[in-house]
């Protein structure tokens, strides 16, 4: 009798291991942690989660069945944050974070077969991260980005897609990043276009030499942060992608009449250039074969649309003169036009018309 008791729970012990065995290869099967997936743009991974930081920044997964669950912070000091989807390869719309604790954000498709879905951080390093700890879905599965020309969208607010959409809440309601849907920004639509991929290194209010209501520091100064913010410690790699293509939209601020608020010196045309020149030729130490494009993303055009034009072309001469081998930099201007958005910023609808002027001009140059 002895000899059955132990013949049986050798058999108990050994079912219950198979079964825990069996429990964790179906939660592997179906669970992904944040550092398991495979993102692109500025991001950080960490402790099992993954940091989105800069705008757009975005990663796929691949499921089966109806559901996919999310489960995202932000920091505690943050009312709310965004992210924004595609599902099957069609966009659908932005997501709330809420600050305090964990959100589980349920995605639903349409059919039980397999899908696929991308999420994309809807708003700017200043902003503040959005963290991914887990998704959960039957077979779920990281998708690699795929291998295509690069394009690296360098900017400010209109870059990263600010007071873009109101269709939540409505312009002058809420805080300042309700209104960012970087998805629907100029740079990604063209990149989606051309069917390749991109980064966003852009900050709200930030120009070359000076800021809108600052004089730094400027994106040349916060470039090399991973998160774009001076008082970081975290470094920006950049010589981890080889961008095609490195498109600069920088000029808004430096050029406007700041908030009113500060004092603010007239336009210094001298130390604009001096000071793009400069960025450029940082650029090219890492990207040397990179075609470097200059935009002047201005709204409204007029005067200061011409002087930032004649600005960029001062900038193009001195670096074509000194670095001959190179490429030559490009040089696309925007038409001049009022915009639609939140305090004077192009709206979805203007990203939409920006995105289509600039393709054919970024078709050449991809080619």
């Amino acid at each position: 009798m002895r000899k059955f008791y132990s013949i049986l729970f050798t058999f108990l012990v050994a079912s219950l291991a198979a079964f825990g065995q069996t429990v964790r290869d179906l939660k592997k099967k179906n669970e992904l942690t944040g550092e398991q997936l495979q993102p692109l743009g500025r991001y950080d991974q960490a402790d099992g989660k993954l940091e989105l930081i800069g705008s757009a920044v975005h990663f796929g997964v691949s499921f089966e069945g109806e559901q996919c669950q999310l489960l995202v912070s932000v920091h505690d000091w943050q009312n709310r944050n965004y992210i924004q989807y595609e599902l099957d390869g069609v966009y659908q719309k932005r997501l709330t974070i809420k600050g305090g604790s964990t959100n589980t954000i349920t995605i639903q498709a349409l059919s039980k077969g397999k899908h696929t879905l991308w999420i994309y951080k809807a708003t700017e390093a200043q902003t503040g991260p959005v963290f991914i700890h887990k998704l959960q879905a039957k077979n779920i599965k990281p998708l690699a980005i795929k291998k295509k020309p690069l394009i690296e969208f360098i900017g400010n607010s209109i870059t990263c897609g600010a007071a873009a959409d109101a269709s939540e809440i409505p312009c002058g309601a809420g805080e300042y990043h309700d209104q960012h849907n970087a998805y629907q920004a100029y740079g990604p639509r063209t990149a989606r276009a051309l069917n390749v991929n991109y980064i966003l290194s852009s900050v709200s209010g930030y120009g070359m030499y000076r800021n809108w209501n600052s004089e730094g520091p400027t994106l040349p100064q916060v470039y090399d942060k991973l998160d774009l913010q001076e008082q970081s410690t975290r470094p920006w790699n950049a010589a981890a992608y080889r961008p095609d293509i490195i498109s600069i939209a920088l000029g808004t601020n430096d050029l406007s009449g700041g908030d009113g608020k500060q004092s603010r010196a007239a336009f210094d045309s001298t130390a604009f250039i001096n000071a793009y020149v400069k960025f450029v030729k940082k650029i090219r130490t890492s990207h040397p074969d990179a075609q470097i494009l200059l935009l002047n993303n201005l709204p409204g055009g007029g005067d200061r649309g011409q002087l930032l034009q004649s600005c960029l072309e001062s900038v193009k001469r001195q670096i074509d003169a000194t670095h001959p081998t190179q490429k030559p930099l490009a040089i696309f201007l925007f038409e001049g036009r009022q915009m639609q958005g939140c305090t004077g910023h192009p709206s979805v609808a203007d990203h939409d018309l920006m995105a289509k002027e600039l393709l054919p001009f970024l078709t050449k140059l991809i080619k």
